[in-house]
């Protein structure tokens, strides 16, 4: 089940939302959690059982952990943490990574050990992150221990962001798990973002991931280099506002249960670097793994030469994070390599560039990234990117080419001022304009949001292609 889905909008959410407010208060932990196991469940009922343990280990590592270092025994403390570090990536290593491990070594020695064919566990990658920062952020003295396993366990499958993210660390929701206040603002804010983040996804992601598949159809060994780039481009733009619209319905759907979620995304395709890129793109990923990986190792108090081999590992840990296969390592390894040449030089000289020059690098390296990042195959990834610089020998363009960027021009240019502040600050300006007269600020606000929402269903009703990419991570 998704959000993007009329069984969510029309079924499953209205019948969670009224029980959820209909109830008293000491039992909506309890109801949020039932229904996340259900959500969860609708797609891979087995797996729901993975879910639960994974929770009542960490809820026991946790009060392990907190007993421990009540007692000064940090000793043991810091073997209830490793516990839990060992056994929830030894579940993500099992579920995510055995065939491809398996594969390797068997194509590596010659020989044909059998692979598991285990399902990836939907979301797997996004708690397993989350359950380990609850016993670390105890061991660090960052978080109190949650007593109470319901409210734990609702932290762990809480369905607005189970599936992918925004990972939260638990010491940003720990209060708000046991009391949080829902109230009207809050509630009307939540829609607000809900819808706005749904019309990215269906309106936005959904039409141009379209033309990414149109491109993938015409054979990427024989494509001209025009049609490349339009292909690299429309995934660039399906996999941000895929992304970030999930992103924003997530937080939406978490503040009207009266849950502040931290943002995801902050604009990344106005970043002038790769450096500020990485910190405007799937924030809580990245914060992740300072808190816990860079930072541990050290990050940049030790000396130049620790700091990249810091910034090698945790880039690495990045791309494999993001999928059982090479081209991901790649990627992870492609960017980890200009982060590492931008912070020992590039960023001081690039200072003296024009604005505009600075935005083209930015852009272009992403994109290439998303080249690496689109297709599993390294064969394809290979044509592609032989495609993208005119190397397979199948020209510029041809009059398909054309007639895709001239029928898609409008979508094009439509996503790009889309993917930037212009339409927020526009919509700011509006507002203050029309402070003196609520009314019609309201209503201004309310239409925008009612015609989103009709042109999606629209949308829903009438087509088929509503897939969401990160549910493969």
């Amino acid at each position: 089940m998704v959000f993007s889905s009329l069984l969510f909008l029309f079924c499953f959410f209205p019948a969670v939302l009224a029980l959820y407010f209909a109830c008293p208060r000491k039992w909506r932990n309890f109801i949020l959690f039932a229904a996340s196991l259900i959500f969860y469940a609708w797609g891979e009922p087995v797996y729901v059982v993975l879910m639960i343990f994974s929770t009542v280990v960490d809820y026991v590592l946790g009060a392990a952990v907190d007993k421990y270092k009540t007692a000064g025994n940090m000793k043991k403390a810091k073997g209830a943490v490793i516990a839990s570090a060992i056994i929830n990536l030894s579940l993500l290593g099992v579920f995510k990574y055995s065939d491809f491990l398996i594969g390797n070594i068997n194509a590596l020695l010659g020989i044909s050990i059998p692979m598991p064919g285990l399902a990836l566990p939907i979301g797997i990658s996004f708690y397993t992150f989350q359950t380990m920062s609850y016993t670390i952020d105890i061991y660090r003295g960052e978080a109190q221990r949650q007593d109470n396993i319901i409210a734990f366990g609702t932290y762990v499958a809480l369905f607005p962001q189970l599936i992918a993210g925004p990972i939260v660390r638990y010491q940003t929701v720990a209060e708000e798990m046991m009391g949080r206040k829902e109230n009207v603002d809050d509630f009307a804010s939540g829609i607000h973002r809900f819808m706005i983040g749904l019309g990215k996804k269906v309106l936005l992601a959904n039409s141009i991931g379209l033309v990414w598949e149109q491109v993938c159809a015409m054979g990427i060994d024989t494509l001209p280099m025009l049609s490349a780039w339009i292909g690299i481009i429309a995934f660039s733009f399906q996999i941000y506002f895929d992304f970030s619209g999930y992103s924003d319905m997530a937080i939406g759907l978490g503040r009207m249960f009266g849950f502040h979620f931290l943002e995801n995304f902050e604009y990344p395709y106005m970043s002038r670097s790769i450096t500020e890129f990485w910190r405007r793109w799937h924030i809580s990923l990245g914060t992740w793994f300072r808190e816990y990986v860079y930072i541990p190792l050290g990050g940049n108090r030790k000396g130049k030469n620790r700091q990249i081999l810091n910034l090698a590992i945790v880039w690495l840990l990045t791309g494999i994070w993001h999928g059982a296969s090479w081209n991901f390592m790649l990627w992870g390894c492609y960017f980890g390599i200009i982060l590492i040449v931008e912070k020992l030089f590039l960023l001081k000289a690039m200072k003296k560039w024009p604005v505009v020059l600075q935005h083209l690098y930015a852009i272009f390296l992403i994109v290439v990234g998303w080249a690496l990042f689109s297709l599993t195959d390294l064969g394809q990834v290979g044509s592609l990117m032989a495609a993208m610089f005119g190397l397979n020998g199948a020209g510029f363009a041809t009059g398909e080419s054309w007639y895709l960027l001239t029928s898609n021009l409008v979508l094009l240019v439509i996503l790009v001022l889309a993917s930037t502040d212009w339409p927020k600050k526009l919509a700011v300006k509006v507002q203050t304009m029309l402070q003196n007269q609520p009314v019609i600020k309201t209503v201004v606000s309310n239409v925008f949001l009612v015609i989103v929402f009709i042109l999606a269903l629209a949308y829903l009703v009438n087509g088929a292609y509503n897939p969401f990419l990160y549910f493969r991570f």
